[in-house]
């Protein structure tokens, strides 16, 4: 869309919640009722500051042509994708990485990122700056990049470490009161659409809190949307159904068996673009497919693990702070290491790290089932092996971080940016259905991140606060069950249904053929898992989507 001056020309994906307000402010009349128009006019206005306005989810670009400049701008988050290729003269930009592909002077330079192949076997997706090829680039979230006769720079308008403050919020009831009216303005403001619309309802406490909020801000039937797995242990769809019903949704389910995974799976790289491991990104699709059918537009509840401490990862950042003695963690790592329980025998790895200076990643690979650094040590081909940069100086912070918050916002930087935001935003676009994340307002964002931890993990109680707003809406009783997250029985496929896959990525034809990791460390691994470890299934994962990218895009390697 071009500026009402014709000066300025913009492309933008994603949605501006507050655009009516800014609209107001630019005091002009406007030709059309979207919220790209207010976008480019704001710019027009004042210029890169108008980033500071905006409150939604968005990658946009500008191009002025009066001073032939192109701007850059990501959301505070990284909720929308975008991606950019640089090589000291030729710049471009794509919120997809297969249509940067399509420009075939990149297509022709491209190369595998040895740095990112480990990452992701460490972390099960590739973290930013990164991309699976060594020329392209996320764009960081945050950020400002400009174009022009000069080259490339980038400036940031919003970041983490800019928004902690010197004390923080300690009183209980200020706490609940600010937070909850923070995401009741969140949730109405996400709930202005011109389209059909629903929530996603995986029956835990933070799609729970969104759903519930969103029901009593709707005037009408608010549609839910669920998935279920036919085995009952994964299986919460009974619990979702319980919540619907107290909050008088109009809900709909739907029973995932090991043949739509299968049918998934053959297509997933397709639409992930590089090798990424969140296994839960096959139900996460069939649930957009199953809300596309009724909606065009859905809630999620993303965020509030990361906000408000709700994984094991906090804990076990506080309990390795005890442990500092390099003797005593061995010792502890090699006690539980032979457990027969396989529970004992996965904590174990979380006393083996190879660097202190590592340890938010190492802490994160461990509760995800990956590949530790010093296992990587054994398997990688060793011109593939490096030291990971991913851990920043938490010392500059105006307040020291607690172990726990430190560890939150290590996830908040690559994980849920990463992983979570990314898995949403493909697997709801793959059926243009559009995702908003009431969570993740930068006001709720900038809000949590100056509440004291202990109101978060209070006692032995994790997300706290957050479940203290949710009892205002549905009663505790309905959560009172251990926390399962939105996964698939995958360590049970991959020994019966999904079998095949070890067997064609995994053969040793595949392996030496990439040379990416030592077969005979890969045999042992499946060995072991066989033979009951199977607390080793996703590092099994790991390797087969690597290698299925790997034989996609042959002709790199």
């Amino acid at each position: 869309m071009e500026s009402h001056s014709m000066r300025y020309v913009c492309v933008y994906n994603g949605e501006v919640y507050n655009f009516k307000s800014i609209a107001e402010d630019l005091d002009i009349e406007l030709k059309t009722s979207s919220d790209t128009e207010v976008i480019v006019e704001a710019f027009a206005e004042w210029g890169v500051t108008f980033i500071n306005k905006l409150n939604g989810q968005f990658s946009i670009c500008i191009y002025d042509k009066q001073e032939q400049i192109l701007y850059i701008f990501r959301d505070r988050i990284g909720i929308k994708p975008l991606f950019y290729y640089w090589d000291g003269d030729n710049f471009a930009f794509s919120s997809e990485l297969k249509s940067l592909l399509e420009i075939k002077y990149i297509r022709d330079r491209r190369q595998i990122n040895n740095s990112a192949v480990n990452e992701f076997l460490h972390l099960g997706y590739i973290p930013e700056p990164n991309t699976i090829f060594s020329n392209i680039r996320k764009f960081p979230n945050g950020q400002t990049g400009i174009v022009s006769e000069h080259g490339f720079r980038m400036e940031s308008y919003w970041d983490i470490e800019g928004t902690i403050r010197r004390n923080v919020i300690n009183d209980p009831k200020e706490a609940k009161t600010r937070l909850h009216e923070l995401i009741k303005s969140s949730v109405s403001m996400r709930l202005v659409s011109d389209v059909p619309f629903g929530t996603f309802l995986s029956c835990g406490i933070d799609s729970s809190l969104v759903t519930a909020v969103a029901s009593r801000a709707y005037s009408g039937k608010l549609k839910t949307f669920s998935i279920g797995f036919a085995d009952s242990k994964y299986d919460e769809s009974k619990y979702a159904r319980k919540v619907a019903k107290h909050l008088g949704t109009d809900h709909h389910e739907y029973m995932v068996t090991e043949d739509d995974a299968k049918n998934i799976i053959v297509d997933m790289l397709d639409f992930y673009d590089e090798p990424y491991a969140d296994s839960s990104a096959i139900p996460t699709m069939m649930l957009s497919k199953l809300a596309k059918e009724s909606v065009s537009m859905v809630l999620s509840g993303d965020g509030g693990d990361e906000l408000f401490h709700g994984y094991g990862a906090y804990k076990w950042a506080k309990r390795l702070t005890h442990f500092p003695n390099t003797t005593f963690r061995s010792v502890m790592g090699l006690m539980l290491s032979i457990y027969p329980s396989n529970r004992t025998r996965r904590a174990s790895y979380l006393y083996k790290y190879k660097n202190k200076a590592n340890i938010k990643s190492h802490i994160f690979s461990q509760e995800q089932y990956l590949f530790s650094e010093r296992e990587l040590d054994k398997l990688l081909n060793p011109e593939l092996i490096y030291d990971n940069n991913l851990e920043q100086d938490y010392e500059n912070f105006v307040r020291k971080l607690t172990p726990e918050e430190a560890q939150a916002v290590f996830d908040l930087r690559y994980y849920l940016k990463d992983d979570l935001l990314v898995k949403i935003d493909r697997a709801s676009m793959r059926y243009a259905l559009e995702t908003r994340v009431p969570l993740l307002d930068n006001r709720i964002v900038e809000l949590a991140l100056n509440i004291d931890p202990k109101l978060k993990i209070h006692g032995d109680v994790q997300k706290y606060l957050l479940k203290q707003v949710l009892y205002e809406y549905v009663p505790e009783r309905y959560f009172d069950r251990p926390k399962w997250g939105f996964s698939i029985p995958l360590r049970k496929w991959l020994l019966t249904d999904l079998s095949f896959l070890i067997s064609d990525y995994l053969n040793e034809s595949v392996i030496n053929q990439f040379n990416v990791v030592e077969f005979k460390e890969v045999q042992k691994l499946v060995r072991k898992f066989k033979q009951g470890h199977d607390y080793l299934y996703n590092r099994i994962w790991l390797l087969i989507i690597l290698h299925k990218f790997l034989l996609k895009n042959n002709d790199l390697v």
